[in-house]
């Protein structure tokens, strides 16, 4: 079984959400299940030194207030899930395109350490991960050569299965993640609980 993920590496929900679909792997007794994580950018029109946090919230909210509450929410849905968030740290909205190419570059066994890697990066310790030299960093934390990484992120590598995946999202006519693809068959969008990923699973091997 398939499991697609569409994610940003901005989005809270979807570290949620993937930390829920996780747990409801370790629950599952069918079919082995490989993950496969697929690009989405909430605002592909970032620039690329970012911008505020606290401004582009305010923005998108109608106002500083309505950012904190929306964040704050975020915050007890981690807390309930078992993920920390320091919204107090983060200070920058960045463009991800270039940690979307990080992940993609990463070995495939290595790529769901990755994608946890700059979630804890960006959510817990405020990092700016639109920035390359944060990104080769944590590359470099888990082993990947940080001048080769690099060179390629710089290059492009990887923009083209990017794109595909930004396509992909437009066909199955994704406005939001997370969104998950089960098996080609079943979709859920959002943050699901546990028990209704381990639901889709049934479903989805149940069916011919």
């Amino acid at each position: 079984m398939i499991i697609e993920i569409f994610q940003d590496t901005v989005c809270p929900w979807c570290r949620i959400g993937k930390k829920n679909v996780f747990d409801a792997i370790k629950q599952w007794e069918g079919e082995p299940i490989t993950i496969r994580y697929r690009a989405y950018q909430l605002n592909p029109d970032t620039s690329k030194e970012g911008v505020p946090f606290w401004e582009y919230m305010g923005a998108m909210k109608g106002g500083i207030e309505g950012a904190k509450q929306m964040v704050q929410h975020a915050a007890n849905a981690g807390e309930a899930a078992g993920i920390p968030f320091q919204f107090d740290q983060v200070s920058v909205w960045p463009n991800t395109l270039a940690s979307h190419q990080l992940i993609k570059l990463a070995p495939p066994e290595l790529q769901t350490e990755m994608v946890d890697a700059i979630y804890r990066a960006y959510f817990e310790n405020g990092q700016d991960i639109g920035q390359l030299d944060t990104l080769v960093n944590i590359a470099g934390l888990l082993g990947m050569d940080e001048i080769e990484t690099r060179l390629l992120i710089e290059k492009g590598e990887k923009l083209d299965e990017i794109r595909e995946d930004l396509e992909y999202a437009k066909q199955l006519q994704i406005t939001g993640v997370p969104f998950f693809v089960v098996d080609g068959k079943l979709a859920l969008s959002g943050a699901h609980p546990v028990e209704n990923f381990l639901k889709a699973f049934r479903q989805v091997s149940e069916t011919p």
